[in-house]
């Protein structure tokens, strides 16, 4: 076989994934650079986190790189010390739930037991790409690396700053990004806190400051104030949807919903078990839905869905519920209309969807609202560079980056750059249900099969594509 490089930037979850598919698929003669500066692979947003009080919303025996390995991790974790120094990972219905950090290290361990398979070789790159030149990726320390095929893994922004609270940039009391590491420490144990954004980033900040002993209010915001859903408690059999006449528009899809959660109640079934359906058909579904549906989802639906889509482990599900009960958090469903910094303190009034305003002054406010996926190719260097020169473009929803369905991204003149691809969640304005690992692994492991296939390996990447 013929020597050929294919580089992927980004080794959060899902580059890391990609590259381990094409260890344990290629042959003799691939070579797979991984560029990613953290010092260990897999360890993105999500996996990233050290904080114990961070867990995997969903059960360890959901979590794998493929189909094929269901179970995998949750074995893995058994025989691991983690869950030996971790019995609050296990739940009362016998479900495992560990630390997130634990995911991430299981990851790092199958990237290296690919990597001494011995056929392809795999490496990873500790540094960050810059800029694409001639067929060669740059990158920050200098180095540069000659590719046939470039995957884009980089997928979440940092967290885009309300224009409310723009002006409060250089403020202490602010915490823009609650992922920073260490950004929690300034908050101390009596402080008054605000939090902007009532999902999954705020029900781990509540469940962090309650680990570290905070006992000062808690006031979370959000337009609608929706919670984060809890998973299923037990084992059931799934429930299949019947698909054969979908509805067509994002009005009918609601009221399908709507009748299969009414018909699984009568029949003694958690609602849990039609959404579970709806999100496994989730990219069939979204392909389907016309430009404007999509956009309707977007604008109207989308935070009803995340709620009950993205649910949250029991054990930080029972954070918030005990902050509730005591008096010590509050959820709100309003908006903020105001933001002042008076010395040491914020003060901010919100407009609830009643229409009364309430008035808060804090010494922390912090922003929960997820990352600025509409500025991602801004946020990077080399999407930055890409996209000024037309090589890439935003796709029409702002979710990420224009893909077509083979993931190839599409140039400022409509055509598709047939060896430059995305993988993973910047790809779902294509495919949709693109954020949750099932779907992304299997993203990652379908595009490894593409590019493995033999037309793909008869082609050389020609610099004037990338030039």
């Amino acid at each position: 076989m013929a020597e050929r490089h294919i580089v992927i930037v980004g080794g959060g979850f899902t580059g890391t994934a990609l590259a381990i598919h094409l260890a344990r698929q290629g042959e003799a003669g691939l070579k797979v650079t991984v560029i990613e500066p953290r010092e260990q692979l897999g360890q993105g947003v999500a996996y990233g986190t050290c904080d114990p009080a961070h867990r995997l919303n969903v059960p360890a025996s959901r979590m794998q790189l493929s189909a094929a390995e269901e179970g995998d991790f949750e074995r893995w974790y058994r025989q691991s010390q983690g869950y030996k120094q971790d019995p609050a990972s296990r739940w009362h219905d016998g479900k495992l739930y560990p630390q997130r950090a634990q995911f991430g290290a299981y990851v790092a361990e199958q990237f290296t037991q690919a990597a001494c398979l011995g056929k392809v070789t795999l490496t990873h790159v500790r540094d960050r790409a810059i800029a694409l030149q001639s067929g060669k990726i740059l990158t920050a320390a200098g180095k540069a690396f000659q590719a046939d095929e470039i995957v884009l893994a980089i997928s979440h922004p940092p967290p885009g700053l309300p224009r409310l609270l723009q002006p409060l940039s250089e403020h202490s009391g602010l915490i823009a990004n609650p992922w920073r590491p260490g950004a929690l420490a300034a908050v101390t144990a009596e402080d008054r806190v605000a939090i902007i954004g009532t999902g999954l980033t705020m029900s781990d900040v509540v469940a962090s400051l309650q680990r570290q002993g905070h006992r000062g209010p808690i006031v979370a915001f959000s337009r609608r104030g929706q919670l984060p859903r809890d998973n299923l408690s037990g084992d059931y059999v799934s429930r299949e949807l019947d698909y054969r006449q979908p509805p067509q528009t994002l009005r009918g899809w609601l009221h399908r919903v709507r009748q299969e959660v009414a018909q699984a109640a009568r029949e003694g079934q958690p609602w849990q078990l039609v959404l579970d359906d709806i999100r496994f058909h989730g990219q069939q579904i979204w392909q389907r839905l016309p430009l404007r549906e999509q956009q309707r989802f977007l604008r109207h639906l989308r935070p009803w869905w995340d709620a009950h889509r993205y649910r949250i482990a029991p054990q930080v599900s029972q954070a918030l519920k005990n902050g509730q009960s005591s008096g010590q958090l509050k959820v709100l469903a309003a908006r903020l209309s105001a933001a002042h910094g008076e010395d040491q303190d914020i003060a901010l009034t919100l407009q609830s969807r009643a229409g009364g305003e309430t008035a808060l002054s804090v010494d922390k406010l912090i922003v929960t609202t997820g990352p600025a996926h509409d500025a991602l190719l801004a946020s990077d260097l080399l999407l930055s560079q890409l996209a000024d020169e037309g090589i890439i473009q935003a796709d029409p929803l702002a979710l990420g980056i224009l893909v077509d369905a083979q993931s190839r991204t599409i140039n400022r003149s409509g055509a598709a750059n047939s060896h430059l691809h995305v993988v993973g969640p910047a790809a779902r304005g294509r495919f949709g249900e693109l954020m949750g690992l099932p779907q992304v692994a299997e993203h990652a492991e379908q595009l490894a099969r593409q590019l493995l296939m033999p037309d793909a390996l008869a082609r050389r990447c020609p610099v004037s594509i990338f030039s």
